[in-house]
């Protein structure tokens, strides 16, 4: 059985992401961020990828990345919902990884979304509710062709999933 309680490393991560959350993410600028044409707040987010690597956190240390768990990952989140910060961690970091990790030949795109160079989001409409039809997306060429709305992230997104 797992221990429930946070380990040193986890609250160590924990105060690092907090600190530099309080640099970059204050309440005013969040607020105005809400309300501009520019919601996600990009030099955060070079900030957590770039200067800590948290973008790769979950990939492997064979392939670029941190080797974490996802314990570690909640840590990260958990400060990223308390700071109500603006940046793709979920989407990119959590969810686009995810799915890359499970393909068979996705190394290079694994190694721009573990560095932050890439933010990618997947291609699922969030506005579909359970049990109803979704949307024909189809790959072709290694672009998708179809339509999709309510993709989170996906205005900041280089790629889509």
């Amino acid at each position: 059985m797992s221990d429930l309680l946070y380990s040193e490393e986890e609250e160590a991560l924990r105060a690092a992401v907090r600190d530099l959350l309080t640099d970059h993410c204050d309440t005013t600028s969040v607020l105005a961020r809400v309300e501009s044409d520019e919601p996600h707040d990009l030099a955060a987010w070079k900030a957590l990828a770039d200067g800590m690597g948290l973008a790769g956190l979950l990939v492997p240390e064979d392939r670029g990345g941190q080797g974490a768990t996802h314990r570690e990952a909640a840590v990260v989140l958990e400060e990223l919902g308390r700071a109500v910060a603006p940046v793709p961690y979920l989407t990119s970091a959590v969810v686009a990884t995810e799915a890359v990790l499970a393909c068979e030949d996705g190394d290079g795109l694994l190694a721009d979304l573990a560095s932050g160079r890439v933010i990618g989001a997947l291609a699922v409409g969030l506005h579909t509710a359970p049990g109803t039809g979704y949307a024909t997306v189809r790959a072709d060429g290694g672009a998708l062709h179809g339509e999709l709305t309510g993709i989170a992230d996906a205005a900041v997104a280089d790629v889509l999933l």
